[in-house]
């Protein structure tokens, strides 16, 4: 059902295949490089010893510049239990930290949908870390390859002319004091710093991206998240909130260069 509200199917019988190599030297940057730095030595649940989240991605990226990911919590955001952030890693990426999203009670739900980078054969981790310190872990391996150096399309010039722009958008109903789901939509170009800006170019310009995100309803705080250039351009996301009335929804971007920009929704019931 979550894979349907968010747009994204799991791999089908034909696309399952026998264990990649890569897969193990994916595993092995996480263990070796990755957990040890984020997460020192606290237990992580995953596999059959954990049920409260998953996440799905494509078997194979049509585009690895834009992939999709959606994170299904099977866990409720009350006050006395909530998935406080969920991290999000590509293991094999420049820089393996896609984001670190921040939650609350007034979520609803911790789930997640984000388009993201993926620069070769790769696990996609997400990281949940509860209110009272445990922390579970699903993965999905993608194959993919070339995202965070590939030349970006021509649409970029469209980015960068209404870059901040922002869209919001409630999917489906909304019921009062229910979890509603949220499309945000961002114009950015949400540069790598690693690409060409035209094919056959040697001119690298600086990384320039989304590094910050503020949510609030009715001034109180629902997602926040830290991101890195693995998001891809024109930043898209799909997230949840409780609106206990009718009221205002309002989000906050900031760039790497310190751009800010604000856009609101007012949110009524169906």
């Amino acid at each position: 059902m979550l894979a349907a509200v968010f747009g994204l199917a799991g791999p089908s019988a034909a696309d399952v295949a026998p264990p990649d190599w890569r897969e193990s030297a994916s595993d092995k940057i996480w263990d070796e490089q990755l957990r040890p730095a984020a997460f020192a030595d606290r237990a992580i649940l995953e596999g059959t010893g954990q049920n409260v989240l998953e996440l799905k991605a494509p078997f194979r990226a049509e585009d690895a510049t834009v992939v999709p990911v959606s994170i299904s919590t099977h866990t409720p955001q009350t006050d006395q239990s909530y998935i406080r952030r969920i991290h999000v890693y590509i293991d094999k990426n420049p820089l393996p930290l896609v984001g670190i999203f921040e939650f609350t009670p007034r979520s609803g739900r911790a789930d997640l949908a984000i388009r993201v980078r993926v620069d070769d054969f790769s696990y996609v981790r997400a990281i949940a870390e509860m209110n009272t310190g445990e922390l579970y872990m699903a993965k999905s391996f993608v194959r993919a390859t070339g995202a965070c150096s590939a030349p970006p399309p021509k649409s970029i010039d469209d980015s960068i002319a209404n870059m901040g722009t922002m869209k919001i958008d409630t999917v489906g109903e909304v019921d009062l004091s229910k979890p509603a789901l949220l499309q945000l939509r961002i114009k950015h170009p949400n540069i790598t710093g690693l690409q060409p800006m035209k094919i056959g170019s040697h001119v690298r310009p600086p990384a320039h991206f989304i590094s910050e995100l503020n949510v609030t309803y009715a001034g109180e705080p629902i997602m926040k998240a830290t991101l890195t250039f693995s998001i891809s351009m024109d930043p898209s996301f799909r997230f949840f909130f409780v609106p206990s009335s009718e009221g205002t929804i309002t989000v906050e971007a900031i760039d790497t260069e310190q751009n800010r920009w604000t856009a609101s929704q007012d949110i009524r019931a169906s």
